[in-house]
C-alpha cells in the first residue's frame, strides 16, 4: 500500500530560511534508513509557497492565487512516498519522518489510492 507522508512547513521555511546540517543530518538518516528497507518511493522538501499557486474551482470559475499563503501551518513543506504493508508500518515511518525533524513538526500519513490502495484485488507492487 503506498502512502504520502506530509510535514507542515513552518514560518522559517516560509521566509526562505534553509533547513540547518542537523535536520539534513536527520533526514539523510530517515532517507537512507527507508530506502534500505525497500519502502522509500520518493522523498523532497518544498520551495516556499512565494514560489507556488492556488487553483480553485468553483462553480465553474477557476481563480489561481500566488503565494505567498498566510499560515504556514497550513501548508505542506515536504513528502515522503513510501510502500507500507499497512497502516500501522506507515505509521511507524511517519513517526520516524517526524522524529528526523527534532520533533518540532506536524505529519500527515494518508493512504494514496489506486494500485495498491482499497479496494486494489493485487495488494499493490509488495
Amino acid at each position: 500500500m503506498r502512502f504520502l507522508i506530509m510535514s507542515k512547513s513552518n514560518d522559517h521555511f516560509e521566509a526562505g530560511g534553509l533547513p540547518g546540517p542537523a535536520l539534513m543530518r536527520r533526514m539523510g538518516e530517515f532517507l537512507r534508513e527507508a530506502s534500505a528497507a525497500g519502502v522509500l518511493l520518493q522523498a523532497d522538501g518544498l520551495l516556499p509557497s512565494s514560489y507556488g499557486a492556488r487553483i480553485s474551482a468553483h462553480d465553474g470559475r477557476i481563480s489561481v492565487t500566488d503565494g505567498p499563503f498566510a499560515e504556514a501551518k497550513e501548508i505542506v513543506g515536504g513528502f515522503a512516498f513510501i510502500d507500507a504493508r499497512s497502516l500501522a508500518e506507515a505509521r511507524e515511518w511517519g513517526r520516524r519522518f517526524a522524529v528526523a525533524h527534532d520533533g518540532e513538526c506536524e505529519v500527515e500519513v494518508r493512504q494514496v489510492t489506486g494500485p495498491g490502495g482499497p479496494g486494489d484485488a493485487t495488494g499493490g507492487p509488495r
